[in-house]
């Protein structure tokens, strides 16, 4: 896979998309924070918003998103999908349908921080394929973040980290479409569809990189850690280590390390689970 070329003159400043997936689960206030702080509080604004509703959803979440795209400032293309298939199908049918070769991701109850996209974009405009950076977990009050997600910089930390964990924090990434699509896109991976995507650009030679400091709060809920836990996960993990290694990503000593620790971890304590994963990707705020 050949690398992109930074954008000429002409074409700078790269006009973009956000890209924000909605489904039943999702809130109108929640909602709305997140259009907010990906459009008009950014130093840098998209040229266009593209959300696609994965399923039905509930009548006020319905209003909202019509009243989204009636007002906003930043040209709206609502996409409905009429049965829920889950977030790998919803981007996969999205992502062809936003205007722009440039796409930011955005969670639909996430908060972007104002500079994220200044941040971000040069990096893109220079010739990277896939921006991605670090993020605090947030709660209900977004101004106190409860957690740091610290996100590995540099070619060769990436690499290294993505051979035992995913290296890019889906919700912050800025991406190329068109790398995307050269290695096949979204594909169906339950609960990995963006690690597994990664792995598939980096084994293909694009330009990934993250940004050391925090550009999103992600919103973290009561149970996010035993969501991580189970036999549902365990199957899942599984089946991605399995990709990997016949994708060439991961070596069998590397493979057989990800199925112990990785496995395991899914039967672990919850706390536990939750003072692993601090240890591993950041650090908690007091």
């Amino acid at each position: 896979m050949a690398l992109a070329e930074p954008l000429t003159a002409s074409e700078l400043p790269a006009r973009f998309s956000v890209l924000l997936p909605v489904y039943a689960g999702d809130t109108p206030e929640r909602v709305r924070r997140a259009v907010e702080s990906n459009t008009v509080e950014q130093t840098r604004p998209p040229a266009e918003l593209v959300v696609v509703q994965d399923g039905p959803v509930a009548p006020e979440l319905d209003a909202e998103l019509e009243r989204i795209a009636r007002e906003s400032p930043v040209p709206v293309r609502l996409v409905r999908i009429p049965q829920n298939r889950g977030l790998a199908h919803a981007l996969r049918t999205a992502l062809p349908l936003c205007a722009y070769d440039v796409v930011a991701r955005a969670d639909a109850d996430d908060v972007a921080y104002p500079e994220r996209f200044e941040r971000q974009l040069p990096l893109v405009e220079g010739g990277a394929d896939l921006v991605g950076s670090s993020m605090h977990e947030i709660g209900d009050d977004e101004t106190r973040p409860v957690a740091l997600r610290t996100a590995p910089v540099g070619a060769e930390r990436i690499a290294a980290v993505s051979r035992r964990r995913n290296p890019i924090s889906h919700p912050t990434v800025v991406l190329r479409r068109s790398a995307v699509e050269r290695v096949g896109g979204y594909e169906d991976a339950p609960m990995a569809e963006d690690y597994w995507l990664w792995a598939r650009m980096l084994h293909a030679g694009a330009d990934v990189r993250n940004v050391a400091e925090p550009l999103v709060g992600y919103r973290v809920s009561a149970g996010s850690y035993e969501r991580r836990g189970g036999y549902r996960v365990l199957r899942a993990e599984l089946a991605l280590q399995a990709r990997l290694r016949a994708l060439g990503h991961v070596g069998f000593l590397q493979w057989a390390t990800n199925v112990m620790v990785r496995g395991g971890y899914r039967f672990v304590p919850v706390r536990v689970r939750e003072a692993a994963y601090r240890l591993m990707v950041g650090r908690r705020h007091d």
